[in-house]
């Protein structure tokens, strides 16, 4: 009896394995789908325009943005992977901007985000494809559309400004900028990139950096020391966004997130 029993229960839990095995392939199925990357993307888009156009915005530095932007007719835009959603919306359309957006499926989500926003994209990453993604790059500046850059993506560490913008700024003689935001009461995500999930109705803050010219004979030296320079920038405008809006002081990463071994590359 004791036997039939023990079986009984190894039968049971056999089950109950391979239906949880199936239950997570199903999940993992349907959240890379095309359809409900789709509706993430609009779901985000919707509910960032609600954000933007409740906020009560101070903006700081779009004064000297734009025009430079008009006069080089294309611009490289950096924002930190934690302060993306609301950037988007202080966009003006009034010429073309295309984003580097990871092929993965964070990457598929903000791609379906920012094409509704208007944004044209770029595949690949500052570290997958980056050969492709580089060529593509170059192109789209050489075109005079200017290109917006995680340069903490996708995996971080956060707010660490990795050398590809600027190797773009370099080759493209295009002023290179970075922007941030804040808004009151915000949610802080506890992911890596300790993301800002903004609430309606609240105060916020925008800051865009000064233009950084890179000069075509820039030593890999001087390359170093415009980059931290770009990332103390922008480090300190968030910070100081944060700390008069309240919110809890968030530091730059010490390591990347960990790439998952099931992630597959994208076909």
């Amino acid at each position: 009896m004791q036997q039939k029993i023990n079986d009984f229960i190894n039968r049971v839990l056999e089950k109950t394995t391979a239906l949880r095995k199936t239950i997570k392939h199903t999940i993992r199925k349907i959240t890379k789908s095309e359809a409900f990357t789709t509706f993430v993307g609009k779901a985000m888009f919707y509910y960032c325009q609600l954000v933007w156009k409740t906020t009560r915005w101070q903006i700081f530095g779009v004064n000297r943005f734009y025009p430079i932007w008009e006069q080089d007719k294309s611009i490289i835009l950096t924002i930190w992977h934690g302060r993306v959603l609301m950037i988007p919306y202080f966009w003006n359309k009034k010429r073309p901007l295309n984003a580097l957006v990871s092929p993965h499926n964070d990457g598929r989500i903000a791609a379906s985000f920012l094409k509704k926003v208007g944004f044209g994209i770029i595949d690949g990453s500052s570290n997958d494809g980056a050969n492709v993604a580089a060529i593509n790059l170059l192109r789209s500046l050489e075109k005079d559309e200017a290109i917006a850059i995680i340069p903490d993506g996708p995996r971080g560490p956060r707010m660490k400004m990795n050398i590809s913008p600027l190797y773009f700024a370099k080759k493209s003689g295009k002023a290179l900028f970075g922007a941030t935001y804040s808004i009151e009461h915000s949610i802080v995500a506890k992911s890596w990139d300790a993301m800002l999930i903004p609430l309606p109705f609240c105060r916020g803050i925008v800051h865009v950096t000064q233009p950084y010219y890179i000069p075509a004979d820039a030593t890999d030296e001087d390359l170093e020391r415009y980059r931290q320079q770009i990332e103390d920038e922008l480090n300190n405008l968030t910070l100081r966004a944060d700390q008069v809006l309240k919110l809890p002081r968030i530091e730059p990463g010490v390591s990347a997130k960990e790439k998952r071994h099931h992630e597959e590359d994208p076909k």
